[in-house]
């Protein structure tokens, strides 16, 4: 599911380079590895465990970003019967980590990849995640490849997934898949991701689930001042991720039918979290009538409006819930959903940047062989939750310290300015303090003073913008 996302585009200035180093030595970010995990990858990038089964023969392809090199998915579509036939590799992160080891030890240590506007923080190492592992176009790669057959309205009707030696033959980017997808002039496999995705949009809807389609966030640099943009997905990016949603459906009911797995679970938002929202949209001038559900006005935003993309940004706090739930020996949990997907899911497509999808990954590998899972997948599978929970932990503060670092930047020298504004949140124990969603730019910063008027509108003076201590505060004007 969508964090949120944002880059800084063009030379950063001093301050706002400063500061975002400053916050990785801050949360300890780790930077190198240790020795002994990169000779561990070293030498498995060079000899991985390679599987016996060969479908490098499958014309497979990748959609990522241009700039984009670790590359874990490749896809190919093509038709079946009267229905489809979705055939996705993920990289085999287990052929190259060996259980126990440093390298291991290390990426349980750093769980995620951590994003920065300005770099990245990678799972593994580039040698692995950008290079021998990675999915990359005109390469042989260990791959778990998953085989999903569909019916004609895209319902899954069977499922398979088996270790394979793949060889992806194309790297496509959105806006190129998209622009073949306009003109007709895609062919077949990358012409039928339209067709699936639709349809598979479609049974969203009808189960209740909601994609967000969350724009990226950029600030870009100009005449050493910043702007606020947002870079809208394209009908490509949706589709791309129904794929990955399908497949992590597929996953979720192996692995419940086989008695042993780590779901991604999501509660219901609480009403606080709604209520908190339709003050946000209130603020943005988004007209949301009590008798419109949530899905139906996120089915209804454009984000390529920049009031209804800042919305979009904000719908990630209904995702705060999340979390990984294990089961095993047939003994399932209370909760086995996750309420934007409108049903049982699991993370298992990004094994490169999220540790867990390694896990999913083998556990689904042995459930469709009909063999109980590895052994180093067991011992390991207790403490996951609680693992991931610290990892998302620590990418949800970066992601928190990150917004407001460069929204300092985008405000910095224009503290003492008045804007408009809406109070979307004011704490119970201390009235005085709540957070104000200004209307333009669209930032969201501290607010201190008395009797804060919640959910309504007021002209709010900037009072502070520091980049170096990323706060951002303002004051009833």
């Amino acid at each position: 599911m969508p964090r949120r996302h944002i880059r800084v585009t063009g030379a950063p200035e001093a301050p706002l380079r400063a500061a975002l180093t400053a916050l990785r030595t801050e949360l300890g970010v780790p930077e190198s590895y240790p020795p002994e995990a990169l000779a561990e990858a070293q030498r498995s990038a060079k000899a991985p465990a390679v599987p016996s089964y060969d479908a490098t023969d499958i014309p497979l392809f990748t959609i990522d970003p241009p700039a984009s090199t670790d590359l874990d998915q490749a896809m190919h579509l093509s038709r079946q019967g009267s229905g489809y036939r979705v055939r996705y590799a993920i990289a085999d992160v287990a052929a190259f980590v060996v259980p126990g080891g440093a390298l291991d030890a290390e990426t349980h240590r750093r769980v995620t990849t951590l994003y920065f506007p300005d770099e990245r923080i990678p799972l593994h190492p580039a040698l692995l995640s950008e290079g021998a592992a990675s999915l990359l176009p005109g390469q042989v790669r260990p791959a778990a490849l998953w085989t999903i057959d569909l019916d004609a309205d895209a319902r899954t009707r069977a499922v398979d997934v088996r270790r394979a030696l793949v060889r992806s033959r194309a790297k496509l980017d959105y806006a190129a898949v998209q622009r073949q997808l306009d003109d007709k002039t895609a062919e077949e496999p990358p012409a039928l991701l339209k067709e699936i995705g639709e349809a598979r949009e479609r049974l969203e809807v009808e189960r209740g689930g909601i994609s967000l389609n969350v724009p990226e966030q950029e600030i870009i640099e100009r005449n050493h001042a910043y702007e606020l943009s947002y870079r809208a997905p394209l009908p490509a990016d949706g589709w791309n991720a129904q794929i990955s949603l399908l497949t992590g459906m597929a996953a979720a009911e192996l692995m419940l039918a086989a008695g042993t797995g780590i779901l991604r679970t999501l509660p219901a938002a609480p009403d606080g979290a709604v209520g908190r929202l339709r003050r946000t949209a209130h603020a943005l001038h988004i007209d949301w009538p009590h008798h419109v559900s949530y899905a139906q006005l996120i089915r209804s935003l454009d984000p390529h409006r920049p009031r209804h993309a800042a919305f979009l940004q904000e719908c990630t706090t209904l995702l705060r819930g999340a979390g990984y739930t294990v089961f095993r020996d047939g003994a399932l949990p209370p909760i086995t959903t996750h309420a934007a997907v409108a049903a049982p899911y699991a993370h298992c497509t990004a094994p490169l940047r999220r540790l867990a999808d390694r896990y999913a990954s083998e556990i689904c590998l042995a459930a469709a062989a009909g063999e109980p899972p590895p052994d180093w997948v067991l011992a390991a599978l207790g403490a996951l939750p609680h693992q991931m929970a610290e990892g998302s932990r620590r990418a949800g503060t970066v992601e928190r310290e990150c917004v407001d670092i460069v929204e300092a930047a985008l405000l910095a020298g224009r503290v003492g300015e008045v804007f408009d504004g809406c109070v979307v949140d004011v704490e119970e124990r201390q009235p005085g303090f709540g957070t104000v969603q200004l209307e333009s730019p669209a930032v969201i910063g501290r607010i201190e003073g008395e009797h804060l008027p919640l959910g309504e509108r007021l002209r709010v003076r900037l009072t502070q913008a520091d980049p170096a201590s990323s706060k951002v505060r303002f004051a009833p004007a």
